[in-house]
C-alpha cells in the first residue's frame, strides 16, 4: 500500500497553507460560517514556490451565510478546495453548518463539513528510469503507472468565537480518516490537520482612522508544525498592508484595498527564508470576496468588514 502520510503544499505534509488565513476562516474552519451580518464569496489562489517545476498550487472557494430560526442563530455554507502538489492533486467539497450561541460581546459557534475528498495521482509522469542510482526502481509496481484517482466520505469539525475587537478558533479537518482506494495495491490515507487561530484589532487611541491587527495561525498533524505569525495595518477601514512570518518557512508581504462598498481585494508574496528563496520567485496569492445581504432592504451606508461590525 502507497501511504499518503498528508496531502498539501506544506514542505510536504498537511493541508495546503495560506498567508491569507484571517480573510479565508471558513476555508479551514466550519464554526466560522455565517459570522457577520451578511452573505460572503470569498474565493483565493495560491501559487507556492513560483518557477520550480511541479511546485504546489491551491484554490479555495468559499460561501457562507447567517440564518435564523425561532430566535436561534445559525450559519451555513459551502466550500471547495482544488490542490496540486508534484504529481498528486486534491479536490474536496464539503457544506457547512454552524450552530451560533451569544455569549458575552460576541457569539461562540460550534460548525461541521460535510462532504467528499477526492485524490489524484499523475502515474504516468513519473519517470525513474533517469535517476541511475541504487534507490529507485523503474520497476516498483508500488508506484502507480497511470492516472489514479479516487473518492471518499470526509468530515470535519470546530469551535469558534468572535467579538467586534478579537477572534480566536479551533477546527480539525478530515476526522474520518479517509483511505483513498486507488486500486488493489495503492491507496492514499489523509490524516487530519489541526488549526488553532486568533487575533485582536487595536483602535490607536488618537488616531481613530488606524486600526492595527496582530493574529497567528498553527496548523498540525501531530508529527509536524506550521506557524504563521501576522501584524495587518488598517486605514479608514479600507487601505490595509501588513507583514508575516512563517517560523522555519518564509516572510509574507500583504497588501489590501476596499474596492467598492463590500468588494474585498487582498494580495501576498512570500519569500523563503531558506535555500528556495534562490530557486524561486517566492510564493503568490491572490484574494477576493464579496460581502451582500439580500435580505434587507438596501442601505447607503458604506459596508465594513465583518471585523468591524
Amino acid at each position: 500500500m502507497l501511504g499518503l502520510m498528508a496531502i498539501g503544499s506544506a514542505y510536504g505534509q498537511f493541508d495546503p497553507q495560506m498567508g491569507q488565513y484571517m480573510y479565508m476562516t471558513t476555508g479551514y474552519n466550519p464554526a466560522a460560517a455565517g459570522e457577520g451580518d451578511m452573505m460572503k464569496v470569498a474565493g483565493l489562489h495560491r501559487m507556492q514556490y513560483v518557477d520550480i517545476s511541479n511546485a504546489p498550487m491551491s484554490t479555495w472557494f468559499c460561501f457562507s451565510s447567517p440564518f435564523v430560526i425561532a430566535k436561534t442563530r445559525h450559519g451555513a455554507g459551502l466550500r471547495f478546495l482544488n490542490d496540486r502538489f508534484g504529481l498528486f492533486s486534491t479536490q474536496a467539497l464539503y457544506a457547512q453548518y454552524a450552530y451560533r450561541q451569544k455569549l458575552g460581546n460576541g457569539y461562540l459557534s460550534a460548525g461541521v463539513d460535510l462532504g467528499f475528498i477526492n485524490v489524484g495521482f499523475r502515474g504516468d509522469s513519473v519517470n525513474l528510469s533517469k535517476m541511475g542510482d541504487d534507490y529507485h526502481d523503474a520497476n516498483d509496481e508500488a508506484i502507480p503507472t497511470g492516472s489514479k484517482s479516487g473518492m471518499k466520505f470526509d468530515m470535519g469539525v470546530g469551535l469558534y468565537y468572535c467579538t467586534p475587537v478579537w477572534w480566536v478558533g479551533a477546527s480539525y479537518s478530515h476526522v474520518t480518516r479517509p483511505v483513498v482506494d486507488w486500486d488493489d495495491k495503492t491507496a492514499v490515507k489523509v490524516v487530519g490537520t489541526m488549526y488553532i487561530v486568533g487575533g485582536y484589532h487595536f483602535r490607536l487611541k488618537h488616531y481613530k482612522e488606524w486600526v492595527l491587527t496582530p493574529s497567528a495561525q498553527v496548523m498540525s498533524d501531530f508529527i509536524s508544525w506550521d506557524i504563521n505569525l501576522t501584524l495587518m495595518c488598517d486605514f479608514k477601514d479600507r487601505y490595509r498592508w501588513g507583514l508575516g512570518y512563517r517560523i522555519d518557512g518564509s516572510v509574507n508581504i500583504l497588501l489590501g484595498v476596499d474596492i467598492i462598498s463590500g468588494l474585498q481585494l487582498g494580495y501576498s508574496c512570500e519569500l523563503p527564508t531558506n535555500k528556495l528563496l534562490a530557486e524561486s520567485y517566492g510564493s503568490h496569492e491572490l484574494y477576493l470576496s464579496y460581502s451582500f445581504d439580500i435580505l434587507k432592504p438596501k442601505r447607503t451606508n458604506k459596508y465594513k468588514s465583518i471585523r468591524y461590525l
